[in-house]
């Protein structure tokens, strides 16, 4: 596959470099590296057109200093580039995210097998950090648990490894959808099943737990849908936005029987836990 370069001069920087990802990230950018002045984001040649960057907020926001050049990139195997930038993830005490070419860690209660590819999900982001670590503080024994924009199946995974009765993890992007099967098998969880669609696929469903790590737009859109397949009682983990937008969040969580019962932060990410009330 084919790819276009964008690197983009940033100023200032923080937090300047997040929310042009989580922006580029919606628009069918799929791969990025930060570098000293800002960011190299990558795009499939077929996705670029005259208009692709008027879909990006910031960088018409007059608080940004944001200049770019542009790069076609010859044909090459991008799944090499990616293994060689690619580290092991540690998060908490006991769980570890890893490539298949990494050795196993004997230190890890958990040890989560990831080859993303071009999916999202490799524990180096803020919000799957956030995600993991709220999730090893709960109860998923014997319990029903969907994985909403699943990416790499990671959060799935970890469900199941923590001994979910069943998962089912769903995703838009075709791409995300093999992936996580593959990563699915790697891992021996033979209880995830993994669908293409969005939040519509929840319907008549009910689960204990509902994962979603996607972005606030798609949060805000599809929470009554989250609501309407939890049951009483039941745990929602929303993260994928900024602090800034959890008002937002909790505003529209409350007008379907949400209630607030932690939230976190890491670098200006947010995770949002509710629980169902009726």
């Amino acid at each position: 596959m084919n790819y276009v370069e964008f690197q983009f001069n940033v100023s200032p920087k923080e937090p300047g470099v997040d929310i042009l990802i989580a922006e580029l990230n919606e628009t069918g950018f799929d791969s990025f590296e930060e570098t000293e002045s800002g960011l190299n984001a990558y795009i499939p040649t077929s996705l670029v057109n005259e208009t692709l960057l008027s879909l990006i907020p910031i960088l018409n926001n007059k608080d940004f200093k944001i200049t770019f050049t542009k790069n076609e990139l010859p044909d090459k195997n991008w799944n090499e580039v990616w293994e060689k930038n690619f580290q092991p993830v540690l998060i908490g005490d006991g769980c570890c995210i890893r490539a298949s070419f990494h050795p196993k860690s004997n230190n890890c209660e958990f040890d989560i097998v990831i080859d993303p590819k071009m999916s999202f999900g490799t524990g180096h982001h803020e919000t799957t950090s956030l995600m993991v670590e709220e999730m090893m503080g709960m109860d998923f024994a014997n319990k029903t648990v969907a994985d909403a924009g699943c990416g790499t199946a990671v959060l799935a995974i970890l469900a199941s490894k923590r001994k979910a009765n069943n998962v089912f993890a769903f995703d838009v992007d075709d791409w995300a959808v093999d992936n996580s099967k593959e990563n699915i098998i790697q891992n021996n969880c033979g209880e995830i099943d993994v669908y293409k669609g969005g939040a519509s696929l929840l319907a008549g469903k009910l689960f204990n737990v509902i994962l979603a790590n996607i972005n606030k737009n798609v949060l805000l859109a599809d929470i009554d849908k989250y609501s309407g397949a939890l049951l009483k009682g039941g745990d929602l983990l929303l993260s994928g936005f900024y602090t800034h937008d959890k008002d937002d969040l909790i505003k529209e969580a409350g007008k379907y029987d949400l209630t607030i019962l932690s939230e976190k932060e890491n670098k200006n990410w947010c995770l949002l836990h509710f629980i169902k009330r009726r």
